[in-house]
């Protein structure tokens, strides 16, 4: 670890240090703190790729990072920069299919070098510039962040139990979380909240991640599996739920790590709001409903040999979707930087983008 890391209190999953990208191997935790030293454009395809890296907003800062390093060895004019760039980007669009920050980034990007490239001047200049927006991109985040937390905490009361799902903290984004936004901000501000952070199967994101970074915050949170969540709200225990996106459609209905629809239908059941937190940058109006975001289906051994451990017998048949879909019907709200959002959705995102 790095003094810039050691220095910064809570874990940063992204940093740029010097001329790499110095990334926390989200893999290792709880159990080791490793930061990797990614050089190029396909180390960080690797990292968003094999799970180094995850969170929507996170994902989208390395992808930027990624550009950088992708086209930092152009030498001969801003021509043939800007194709780097572009090539770059084609090939780290194929790391994950759902995440839309994912794309976000690569296209602000993109856009970018364009404009460099049309201004002319230095070559030597317009790799800075384009170094600066990737870190614009990962400021902007930690601002949206604190922005989308303030919103949240307006909805929830001392003592309110919060139940999540998969991990939406500052190990997913530059700095707070989204889902999570609201809870390090109650700390601050000296106001009691009890967390119940699912387990979420089958790689575990709240127990290594979401536990964890809460814990070391000093957050009352409990762990729970995921089938453990309608025992939780019947109890009472539970009086909000707020959860990430990879994807918000352009009628409400949000994709999230696999296991959210049910989290969703139980708080419906148990009358128990569940409250969506989010970037707009993750609000895709280009996607009418969930029926048209891309599900990514990943290796079955996350789940016949998950962390090593054989659980299920030989050559059995298994399906491994990443993320679900939770129909805009059962969503609450949704938090963003700019305000809460409330059905109808197709009508109300819509406006949330009029004007930009």
């Amino acid at each position: 670890m790095t003094k810039q890391e050691q220095a910064s209190g809570a874990l940063q999953p992204v940093i740029w240090t010097e001329d790499h990208v110095s990334l926390l191997d989200q893999r290792l935790l709880p159990e080791q703190v490793v930061y990797l030293k990614l050089n190029t454009a396909q180390d960080v395809w690797e990292a968003i790729r094999h799970l180094k890296v995850r969170g929507a907003p996170a994902i989208g800062i390395s992808a930027a990072y990624g550009v950088v390093l992708g086209s930092r060895h152009a030498s001969e004019d801003l021509t043939q920069w800007r194709e780097l760039v572009h090539e770059a980007a084609a090939a780290l669009a194929t790391s994950r299919p759902t995440a839309v920050n994912l794309f976000w980034a690569l296209d602000r990007m993109k856009a970018r070098a364009d404009a460099l490239s049309a201004l002319g001047g230095t070559l030597e200049s317009a790799k800075r510039a384009l170094l600066d927006e990737a870190i614009a991109i990962q400021s902007e985040d930690e601002q949206t962040c604190r922005m989308i937390g303030e919103h949240a905490l307006g909805l929830l009361q001392p003592n309110t139990g919060v139940l999540t799902h998969c991990n939406a903290g500052g190990l997913a984004t530059a700095r707070y979380g989204t889902a999570l936004a609201p809870l390090y901000l109650a700390q601050d501000q000296g106001m009691n909240l009890r967390v119940f952070a699912d387990e979420t199967r089958p790689v575990l994101q709240g127990a290594r991640l979401t536990a964890f970074e809460l814990q070391q915050a000093g957050i009352d949170v409990t762990l729970i599996c995921d089938n453990m969540a309608a025992m939780v709200m019947a109890k009472g225990w539970v009086q909000a739920v707020i959860v990430g996106t990879d994807r918000v459609a352009a009628n409400g209905d949000v994709a999230n790590k696999i296991g959210t629809y049910g989290v969703a239908v139980l708080a419906k059941a148990h009358n128990i709001p569940f409250y969506v937190a989010c970037p707009m940058s993750t609000i895709d109006l280009h996607t009418a409903t969930g029926a048209d975001i891309p599900i990514e289906e990943r290796a079955p051994e996350e789940i016949t040999n998950g962390f090593g451990k054989r659980t299920a017998p030989l050559g059995i048949k298994v399906y491994n979707p990443a993320f679900d879909i939770t129909p805009a019907e059962y969503v609450t709200a949704i938090i963003t930087e700019r305000g809460i959002i409330r059905p109808p959705y197709p009508e109300a995102l819509a406006a949330l983008f009029a004007g930009l």
